[in-house]
């Protein structure tokens, strides 16, 4: 944690509120209909607040993208007139009773009465309708001004929070920390902010540090004069004089060496660089941004990350929320993504082709995808979606098989998040069941952190039962000729690799250290 003499230099970022005092109601999000141009609409069921049934049928209620005006009932002709009610229930809980269209809910058929806790609505019940039609029901703020895209896809809450904090920000010419999981978009992230402000339109520089080999760090940040080192034979300007004027946004920046971040430390702090091997001095006028999916709380604990480095780059704050917070966002991010695939494979006109009887895209399948947690966020389900366009330019119609077995795993318990106060129970470790441990592993591919959210266990209680596990490697314990031939097959991505030699990321990072592969 910050001490207390820090705390005047770093700016809190705010925490986003939603209109009328945080008023939200229910609400229905379209994630998959026959017409593709009505996945992402919203529907507020705003009769719950006066303690009214909300009904849904092909007739009711209506439905538009967020920020249009109007809306139209979703008028497919396989979902029955007679209405499926919502009502208000206790403790922000709702009833659903069936009415005259198959329906299922998170999978399971409502053929009798039953009721949605809150905590469930706020993570969001998938609702099929006829085998036809997949929808979101989840809780939503009144409508409010929306924020420009900002060159993301998405109309959810967590996200619009998001563009507004960005927004701010880029008024104040601050150092930016991007926190997230990873592929939850934080380059995307770091390119809307630099996009923004006095430096839009100047160079913006992207270096991943966990993919530069520490012993090359420093000559690629600062540059090198010739002769600076064997294999120097010329001059090299390093990324701070590229971004020179303009961004230079520091990827995964956990990974950095303590001796290279006491060079970022300086730099930082004189705006000044010393290529290697050089006798003067370069003034640099950079806005950095950084990022990471590390744990940097317990890397400075253990003394792995230097806290001065830590408050020069978190002059301001910026949290990437995970696509479990952004469920409604996943019909959304799928179309674009389907788009954007097929239009390169120039087959578009594919997406126009789910009013048939047997589309080529069920809703059941989108339904399946709206389940899932997506440990791998954003870029996970962009993946996915090439597996299902690759389908659809051949003609197939897409179904379970094409997903991979992650997706087709049972979904974790709702509230799957630790309390925020922290109060929420952790297991000992040796209470930890080890065929448990091993498969949300292989689930959430050997992120420690999102098995230790699916767990709901600490991350220090995760990594001890790692520890006394005997069937469990540890990346210390690998051969450097296996490390070695994955590094080379997998082009160096540490996730990848994690996940093939199913070790943490983590520690497989240090054991690239050590072989000097990093």
């Amino acid at each position: 944690m910050p001490g207390e003499d820090h705390l005047e230099n770093t700016i809190e970022p705010s925490r986003g509120r939603a209109v009328a005092a945080g008023l939200r109601v229910g609400a229905l999000t379209v994630l998959h209909h026959p017409s593709i141009d009505r996945v992402g609409e919203l529907a507020r069921l705003t009769e719950l607040l006066d303690g009214r049934a909300a009904e849904l049928s092909r007739g009711a209620p209506r439905f538009a993208h967020p920020g249009a005006l109007g809306g139209d009932p979703l008028r497919d002709r396989h979902i029955s007139r007679t209405p499926i009610r919502i009502l208000p229930a206790a403790d922000g809980a709702v009833a659903l009773e069936p009415g005259g269209s198959p329906c299922l809910v998170d999978g399971e058929p409502l053929d009798r009465p039953r009721t949605v806790q809150r905590a469930a609505l706020d993570a969001g019940v998938v609702l099929e309708l006829a085998g036809r039609v997949a929808l979101l029901l989840h809780r939503a703020g009144l409508p409010c001004l929306r924020q420009p895209g900002l060159g993301m896809v998405g109309e959810s809450e967590p996200l619009e929070r998001l563009r507004a904090e960005i927004v701010r920000v880029s008024r104040l010419d601050v150092p930016v920390l991007i926190r997230g999981e990873s592929g939850a978009g934080k380059e995307l992230v770091a390119r809307a902010l630099a996009g923004q402000g006095a430096r839009a339109g100047a160079p913006f520089v992207a270096v991943n540090l966990a993919a530069i080999p520490s012993s090359l760090a420093a000559s690629h940040l600062f540059g090198h004069a010739s002769g600076a080192y064997t294999g120097a034979e010329a001059h090299h300007e390093g990324y701070f004089a590229r971004a020179q004027g303009g961004t230079l946004f520091l990827d995964e920046v956990a990974a950095a060496p303590l001796e290279l971040q006491a060079m970022l430390l300086r730099a930082l702090e004189t705006r000044l660089i010393q290529p290697l091997g050089s006798g003067r001095t370069l003034a640099v006028d950079v806005r950095v941004i950084s990022a990471t999916d590390g744990d940097l709380e317990l890397a400075r604990r253990e003394g792995a990350f230097r806290d001065a480095l830590y408050h020069r780059l978190a002059g301001y704050l910026l949290q990437v929320p995970p696509l479990r917070a952004r469920r409604d966002d996943v019909g959304r991010l799928l179309v674009h993504f389907l788009r954007g695939e097929l239009s390169a494979a120039g087959a578009s006109a594919r997406l126009g082709e789910l009013e048939r009887p047997d589309p080529w895209l069920p809703a059941p399948l989108v339904a399946r995808l709206a389940r899932h947690s997506w440990p791998g966020n954003v870029r996970e389900l962009a993946n996915v979606a090439r597996r299902l366009a690759v389908a659809a330019v051949a003609g197939e119609r897409c179904d379970e098989a094409l997903l991979p077995p992650e997706v087709l795993a049972p979904a974790p318990a709702l509230a799957e998040e630790p309390d925020a106060a922290g109060d929420t129970p952790c297991p000992r470790a040796a209470d930890l069941d080890e065929e448990k441990l091993i498969a949300a592993l292989r689930a959430h591919r050997w992120r420690v952190g999102a098995t230790a959210r699916a767990l709901r266990v600490s991350r220090t209680t995760l990594y001890a039962r790692i520890e006394v596990s005997g069937r469990i490697r540890k990346a210390g314990d690998l051969g450097e000729d296996e490390v070695r031939r994955a590094h080379a097959e997998c082009s160096g991505d540490l996730d990848r690799m994690a996940e093939r030699l199913e070790v943490s990321s983590r520690g497989l990072a240090l054991r690239l250290g050590d072989l000097g592969l990093r």
